[in-house]
């Protein structure tokens, strides 16, 4: 193993090979792999039993001193440089909130490819807009509905209708929340971390609003009928 690197939601894991007989340069492959809902990476100490069954494994990397197991996961390939060059999933992704390299040029490119999703620009709902890795990538389910919630943005309102700097709050609050959860194991942007108090809306449906007490609302919402909450009085309909 060479490198580990994340773009968006997919994880890179790259693998030199010495050419045969130990003749010319090294070779390099890459393993794809994206969890959608389902995948999740587990480590564990060489012999060590693993948590999930062995049919769930879709991926096993061994060295001597553990063993990382992939379990359930729906996509898994291996790339050479060209293949991933010319990987669409990968091509077609927009800014990478994580990337070290992200500014504002990245933020104005961003705000750009929100504003062109769907047919006409900005006709699309913001709500589905941004989970698509096309204009951001990074963006799940969980950090959607909360920095909706966080910039007062209802998940129903068209692109059209939102004004750049609410666009680029947008963008720059998801980052924000992305960066300060990379280390932690529960999701937190309520800053309170502890079990049932840290987010805002995520998994609250029919609970009151923790900001001015209304009954937080739920719906699926784009192709992929993700669930969408939010709070009727926080974020407003136009």
């Amino acid at each position: 193993m060479v490198s580990v690197e994340s773009r968006g939601k997919h994880l890179l894991i790259g693998f030199g090979f010495e050419a045969a007989g130990g003749q010319g340069a090294a070779h390099r492959i890459t393993l794809r792999t994206h969890m959608r809902m389902t995948g999740s990476w587990h480590r564990y100490r060489t012999g060590e039993s693993w948590r999930l069954s062995k049919r769930r494994a879709s991926v096993v990397l061994e060295t001597e001193a553990a063993v990382a197991v992939c379990f359930d996961c729906p996509v898994a390939e291996l790339l050479t440089d060209g293949d991933l060059t010319r990987s669409r999933p990968l091509r077609t992704l927009g800014p990478d909130l994580l990337s070290a390299s992200f500014d504002y040029h990245a933020a104005d490119e961003a705000v750009r490819r929100l504003r062109a999703l769907g047919g006409a620009p900005g006709t699309r709902l913001v709500g589905e807009a941004l989970l698509d890795q096309r204009a951001t990538a990074g963006i799940g389910n969980v950090v959607r509905n909360e920095v909706l919630f966080m910039e007062g943005v209802n998940p129903w309102r068209p692109i059209a209708e939102l004004e750049e700097d609410r666009l680029r709050r947008l963008v720059t609050s998801a980052r924000r929340i992305l960066a300060a959860n990379v280390h932690g194991s529960r999701r937190v942007t309520t800053g309170v971390d502890r079990p049932g108090a840290s987010l805002w809306v995520y998994g609250r449906a029919g609970r009151p609003c923790r900001r001015c007490g209304t009954l937080i609302q739920a719906a699926h919402q784009g192709s992929l009928a993700r669930t969408t909450y939010w709070c009727r009085r926080c974020q407003p309909s136009p």
